[in-house]
């Protein structure tokens, strides 16, 4: 009994640990822009004073206090692209992930992935892969933590980050 609960233990954290570095062999590449935030920096902007009559801005800082890790990362390079690609497909099937939102315009094609939580709305882990069209960039967006879905357009219109207008638009589509 005591070997099982090991196990399971161990099992567990490996995956944790493995959502966390299933991309990271594109951080600090040539032709990648990164965006790396992790939970000791979003405890650190949830600290931040602001109006308490600023209502989004409120909204915003009760969203980064549960989130973990967020990873972005955007590329004109068509090899990487390709790696890209094969890299969330691979970690899609490995990490147990529920197709929420799948969108194909003029050649863009956007694929949103979750771990859902507790409720239907309660997200673990959200993926978020665009495969750019002709001269548009290719984006791979990782987000882990126990947040609600319809708080993820906040954070999108607060960071300003890349694909934030598809997120948008699966927030709301998932009330």
């Amino acid at each position: 009994m005591k070997n099982l609960i090991i196990t399971l233990v161990f099992a567990f954290f490996t995956h944790s640990f493995y959502a966390q570095g299933a991309f990271d062999k594109f951080d600090g590449q040539d032709d990648v822009t990164s965006v790396i935030v992790n939970k000791k920096m979003f405890d650190l902007m949830s600290k931040v004073k602001v109006d308490a009559s600023d209502k989004e801005t409120q909204q915003y800082i009760n969203l980064i206090k549960k989130l973990d890790y967020l990873k972005v990362f955007t590329t004109k390079n068509p090899k990487i692209e390709a790696d890209m690609k094969a890299s969330a497909d691979k970690y899609i099937k490995t990490a147990g992930l529920e197709e929420l939102m799948r969108v194909n315009d003029s050649g863009k094609n956007v694929k949103i992935m979750v771990k859902s939580g507790a409720s239907d709305t309660q997200i673990k882990e959200l993926l978020m892969f665009v495969d750019g069209a002709k001269n548009d960039e290719t984006v791979l967006l990782s987000l882990t933590g126990n947040f609600d879905l319809n708080e993820i357009s906040v954070l999108t219109d607060k960071m300003q980050l890349p694909g934030g207008t598809d997120l948008k638009k699966a927030s709301k589509g998932k009330k």
